[in-house]
């Protein structure tokens, strides 16, 4: 049972036509953890930030994989309403088994509306479990809800109490991992990351640990790690459950990024390295090698260059003598160009304008 994935247990044919009835025990052996919270969230928006919170804490931990498609992680959502000053709750109904951030959000508004109207219109608001109906944006009566009493609760003789004590809670609390809230204000903090860029870097686990693995290899500017990580390599990321496949390594994007560092290659370049690395082991510097791309730094080879870009467009070169100095990313450009972005972009900007206000 412990590896059962999905067994129907069929039972004899109850009638002439040969119907049977069916057990599916697609989820048995699954825990089930259910967290219940205090009556103090004051808005939809509220509601579903907060479970948004809850899914990153608990994937953090490893103990759930948030998936909300397949009923990993799913909100059972009590609403009520109250007229402006009165101290006492109203009366509670509960939505059951939403599945989505967005119809939690949907499904509380218009019951929270519902109830209202009803209030107003002098009735009262029946106890009772309610479905979200999604097609037709609305909730829908399930059933009437039990009083606590009317569960038919009774004790087990054969579950003891479970005692926790408080030397086993600070054991708990010490082997915790940085959570997503600690780890997004480091990201900000120490490594100056913006408020953004941290968000996205810790909305799964292995996201976050492919960057701070990458961040240890690369021992560069966080922020470009960062930046390169949003930009090129999440395009090709896919994650699956507490999972995620990378198109590339830690290792290889650490050198990419140093080979940029170093100056061998362009920001341009490593955009081209990386489309040749990504989803094979390859080394970032066997491609640069192999197709020649180490950045040219040689002065007096990019001065000929400069030079002969200037001859071959005199009548821009005029006008930006004249006092249209936009023009010099033209220049630039066009420098560019002729290499097939191997010149150092800080060489060509530094040739380009001693020529060009030489000759003003």
């Amino acid at each position: 049972m412990d590896r059962l994935a999905r067994v129907l247990l069929e039972v004899e044919p109850l009638d002439a036509d040969g119907h049977a009835f069916a057990v599916d025990l697609n989820r048995a052996g699954t825990p089930l953890i259910e967290i219940v919270g205090e009556p103090d969230l004051r808005s939809p928006e509220e509601a579903s930030a907060y479970l948004r919170a809850l899914r990153d804490v608990l994937m953090f931990l490893g103990v759930n994989d948030g998936n909300l498609e397949e009923g990993s992680f799913r909100c059972d959502a009590n609403v009520s309403v109250r007229p402006a000053g009165q101290e006492a709750f109203g009366t509670r109904c509960e939505i059951k088994n939403v599945n989505s951030f967005r119809f939690v959000e949907k499904a509380i508004a218009y019951e929270i509306a519902r109830q209202i109207e009803v209030v107003r219109g002098g009735g009262k608001v029946t106890q009772e479990t309610r479905g979200w109906n999604e097609r037709d944006a609305r909730t829908f009566s399930l059933r009437s809800k039990e009083e606590a009493h009317d569960y038919r609760y009774f004790p087990d003789p054969d579950l003891p109490p479970l005692v926790i004590d408080e030397a086993l809670r600070e054991r708990t609390r010490a082997s915790l991992p940085e959570l997503p809230r600690s780890r997004r204000e480091r990201y900000v903090a120490k490594l100056g990351l913006t408020p953004y860029a941290a968000g996205v870097l810790t909305a799964h686990p292995a996201i976050a640990r492919f960057f701070e693995a990458a961040l240890a290899a690369y021992g560069g500017e966080p922020t470009k790690l960062a930046n390169f990580l949003q930009t090129e390599v999440l395009a090709g990321t896919s994650t699956q459950g507490l999972g995620a496949t990378f198109p590339v390594t830690e290792a290889q994007i650490a050198e990419l990024l140093a080979l940029v560092d170093a100056g061998t290659i362009s920001g341009k370049q490593a955009k081209e390295v990386y489309v040749a690395i990504a989803g094979s082991p390859r080394s970032p510097g066997d491609v640069v090698r192999e197709r020649g791309m180490a950045v040219v730094s040689d002065e007096a080879v990019i001065e000929a260059l400069c030079r002969r870009v200037l001859e071959a467009n005199a009548r821009q070169a005029d006008a930006y003598r004249s006092g249209k100095t936009g023009l010099f990313g033209f220049f630039v450009g066009a420098v560019m160009k002729e290499t097939k972005g191997s010149a150092s972009p800080a060489v060509v900007n530094a040739v380009l304008k001693r020529l060009l206000d030489a000759g003003s």
